[in-house]
């Protein structure tokens, strides 16, 4: 067993690394305070080549694997976490789906515009449906050519900014989860709004809001596989966003205890550097276990995701599982280590500590991916 990268690999992390260091973590303290979306970053993303990196390059893309898209992900998000999940969503949730269940003339549609110019969304979360994604009630009703959607979807990432949605909806009530359809929905089609942008914890800068569906009208060309494919379609993207959450949590954490480890050296107390004291030692020693720990599950998650066998459902749950909650501790671990200035916006930690909350509940919580690897082991 070889744990290293290849040639490739090692050259996206190191363009991925020097670039988020120098044109993304600058600018990531102002766009916490602001809350300003960093159109200017994903511009400088898109000019580097990783948004729609993963996709074939018939369509404009890079034809990377998802260990690649999860190098960069996490060098993204050690930077800036916000700009690190605007981009897993626009790869993993929408362009991914289009390419795999898309037709040839939806892919050559679409696709190409994610590489160029447009961002993409995914709106599956309701108000009653988040972690029971089955319990969907946005419809898509069925008129001549055309569906008519009705509905509320909520926290969806880039909502707003997008230029483009998947979108699952009912198309039978009567079959509940086996009656859910997707669709792309373009931003500018009459019916389609959106609510204000919510006031969150952290990663201030990717907006978050709801999209409101009022009599939408989507031209059935636009439905993304048969009908009744839609829960299909949701369970196979998530897992693939799964891996981006992972991949999200490891950068912010190797953030963290960078941060950590040259405060603890810098600060003194008691006559010496508080990197003498041994309950400072145990506390880095810990989380930097646990980081490699992490960054292992992850890689080895998207390895399965490209090369199987199977799916990898379970191997991708149990690395967004232990990365999440492993990442939640490091961080808490290294404002700890700053002591009371850790505390303040001064110093990074304090971002870090409240980024890196959410990716315990987005793309499935840790309760819902405990339920996937115990079905997994317990069917």
């Amino acid at each position: 067993m070889e744990f290293k990268l290849n040639e490739e690999q090692v050259q996206i992390q190191r363009l991925a690394r020097d670039f988020a260091q120098s044109e993304l973590a600058p600018k990531a303290a102002h766009h916490d305070e602001t809350g300003e979306f960093p159109w200017e970053n994903i511009k400088k993303m898109r000019e580097v080549g990783f948004l729609g990196m993963m996709l074939p390059e018939t369509y404009g893309g890079a034809e990377m694997d998802y260990l690649c898209h999860t190098l960069v992900v996490e060098e993204v998000s050690r930077a800036c976490a916000s700009t690190g999940v605007i981009l897993e969503v626009h790869n993993s949730l929408h362009s991914e789906p289009i390419l795999t269940f898309g037709t040839e003339a939806q892919k050559e549609r679409w696709l190409p515009g994610l590489v160029e110019d447009r961002l993409g969304a995914f709106a599956l979360t309701e108000p009653e449906a988040g972690s029971d994604a089955g319990a969907v009630r946005t419809t898509a009703i069925l008129d001549g050519d055309e569906y008519i959607l009705n509905g509320r979807k909520c926290f969806i990432t880039s909502g707003s900014q997008a230029h483009q949605y998947i979108v699952i909806a009912l198309t039978d009530k009567e079959r509940g989860s086996r009656g859910l359809s997707a669709f792309v929905v373009d931003k500018d089609n009459p019916g389609m709004s959106f609510g204000k942008p919510e006031e969150k914890l952290g990663i201030h800068a990717s907006c978050t809001t709801d999209v409101i569906l009022e009599d939408c009208r989507v031209p059935v060309e636009d439905r993304l596989g048969n009908e009744g494919d839609g829960f299909k379609i949701a369970l196979a993207t998530l897992d693939g966003g799964r891996i981006g959450i992972a991949a999200q949590s490891v950068g912010i954490a190797q953030a963290a205890y960078e941060a950590a480890v040259a405060y603890a050296k810098d600060r003194v107390q008691f006559g010496k550097p508080i990197a003498r004291l041994q309950a400072i030692q145990w506390m880095i020693a810990e989380m930097k276990t646990k980081l490699e720990a992490a960054r292992l599950l992850t890689y080895r998650a998207a390895y399965v995701k490209d090369h199987g066998p199977g799916r990898g459902t379970s191997e991708i749950a149990m690395a967004k599982l232990f990365a999440s909650e492993a990442a939640g501790w490091i961080t808490d671990k290294a404002l700890q280590v700053h002591g009371g200035y850790g505390y303040m916006h001064e110093y990074p930690v304090e971002r870090h500590f409240r980024d890196v909350r959410i990716t315990q509940i987005y793309e499935g919580t840790s309760e819902v991916m405990k339920l996937v690897i115990a079905g997994t082991e317990l069917r």
